[in-house]
């Protein structure tokens, strides 16, 4: 018996621009549906929204992904940041999304996709765990831990 996680985002207006932008990354089919597809009538304001979003990649990657009713602010709801402060992270933000790779070639693609209007918490490089780790927050405040499987 197996079982499968997936990492479901909720989002403030901004989850079909992120879930194309993550299926751009990963690759993969991107499903989505709005609220106006489940009933909700065409004229009320949000119905355009997602209500359910999927990307889901032959490479194993899975997200999910919805709009939280009446929010338009744009990002990932809980938000907070991430940064380095005496060779430490410092983050009020309840999750990371973690990201591992076979190799450093592979993880370094996902990375550069990641990485477009991102804020660089910790630059993609060796470390003392891993042959490549590095730390972003992307365009819609969610942050990526990547690294390279240690074997």
């Amino acid at each position: 018996m197996s079982v499968q996680t997936t990492t479901h985002l909720n989002f403030r207006g901004d989850a079909r621009e992120a879930l194309a932008f993550y299926q751009s990354v990963f690759g993969g089919h991107l499903a989505v549906n709005t609220y106006a597809d489940f009933g909700m009538p065409a004229e009320i304001p949000g119905s355009d929204k997602v209500v359910f979003g999927l990307v889901a990649a032959e490479n194993g990657f899975r997200l999910m992904g919805y709009d939280i009713p009446g929010r338009t602010e744009g990002a990932i709801a809980g938000g907070g940041a991430t940064h380095r402060e005496n060779n430490t992270t410092v983050t009020d933000q309840a999750l990371f999304v973690a990201i591992s790779s076979p190799t450093l070639d592979e993880l370094q693609g996902y990375w550069d996709g990641l990485a477009v209007d991102a804020t660089v918490v910790e630059p993609l490089a060796a470390s003392a765990w891993s042959a490549g780790f590095g730390m972003l927050t992307d365009r819609f405040g969610v942050t990526w831990s990547c690294s390279v499987d240690a074997g």
